[in-house]
């Protein structure tokens, strides 16, 4: 019996050793190099696993990092380019500092310009609600209110305005991660780069319906009439799809446009009052005929 007993340890220890020396030399073989910059590239990174630097994860981003010659095509957007720059310095590499970016939201609809024309009683979600028509009012193309973009922040940089049944972004909070862009089923935000004292311009309507329908469903709503495409002197609006869209890169915030938009589609945030030009009124001084013919009457 105990001839028996030491066979079968000696063999369950012979496949033991035969096994973990298969298993070495297999880990040998197939064994991956992880170099170690990604480890401090990361560490320079805000942890917030956002992906809105277009990777899945903070981890992934610093692999891709470590491993491509040229930042100029990546970007953290949470980080920004003090935490590009650190980067850069951790891996001897140059360099672009970015233009940084907000969301903004381009719909308009408040409740006394978009009336609702419909009931619905589904379940709370802008998903939901766009599948299955649209909405309560008769834009088929603005916010359903549902705050899926609120849901989707982790930066608390957007808020439902009780009033208006809007979003609202705070721009000191916002990253440009990109969550709430993704999370709108009607596209109704957009990342635009920031400008001087957080000054916006922007067409606050998406619609691309006709005029005509788009003005019966809600009175702030782009009707494609052209004005603002014509008055614009520095090319920075386009026309496609019955809707005028400003280029953030090309305009300067001139405000030509706004004045001439007939319906207020376009929104102007963060300038200060316009001045109300005052009429002068110049009294005309009378021919000294005039005043003759008076004495002598």
């Amino acid at each position: 019996m105990s001839d028996i007993v030491l066979y079968t340890i000696l063999t369950v220890t012979a496949v033991g050793v035969t096994a973990a020396t298969i298993l070495y030399f297999a880990a040998q073989k197939f064994k991956v190099y992880e170099d170690p910059r990604i480890d401090q590239v990361e560490e320079a990174l805000p942890a917030a696993n956002c992906g809105g630097c277009g990777y899945p994860g903070c981890r992934n981003f610093a692999e891709v990092c470590v491993n491509t010659d040229d930042l100029d095509s990546l970007f953290c957007p949470v980080g920004g380019n003090e935490t590009m720059a650190s980067v850069a310095s951790i891996l001897g590499k140059a360099v672009t500092e970015q233009a940084p970016k907000v969301a903004v939201i381009r719909c308009n609809g408040q409740p006394q310009f978009r009336a609702r024309t419909t009931e619905y009683n589904g379940a709370i979600n802008c998903t939901i609600e766009h599948m299955n028509g649209a909405g309560d009012t008769a834009c088929q193309y603005g916010c359903l209110g549902g705050g899926e973009c609120v849901d989707a922040c982790n930066f608390d940089a957007i808020h439902m305005n009780a009033e208006t049944l809007l979003p609202e972004v705070i721009d000191d909070l916002c990253t440009a991660c990109g969550a709430c862009v993704e999370a709108c089923p009607r596209d109704i935000i957009e990342l635009r780069t920031k400008a001087k004292k957080d000054r916006k311009i922007f067409v606050s309507c998406v619609s691309q319906d006709k005029g005509i329908t788009t003005k019966k469903a809600c009175d702030v709503g782009c009707i494609s009439c052209s004005k603002c495409f014509k008055v614009c002197p520095y090319d920075a609006i386009t026309m496609g799809n019955n809707i005028a869209f400003i280029d953030a890169d090309k305009c300067r915030l001139c405000r030509k446009c706004v004045v001439v938009c007939p319906t207020s589609s376009i929104l102007e945030i963060g300038f200060p009052p316009r001045r109300v030009k005052e009429e002068k009124v110049v009294a005309k001084e009378k021919p000294d005929n005039v005043d003759n013919k008076e004495k002598n009457a």
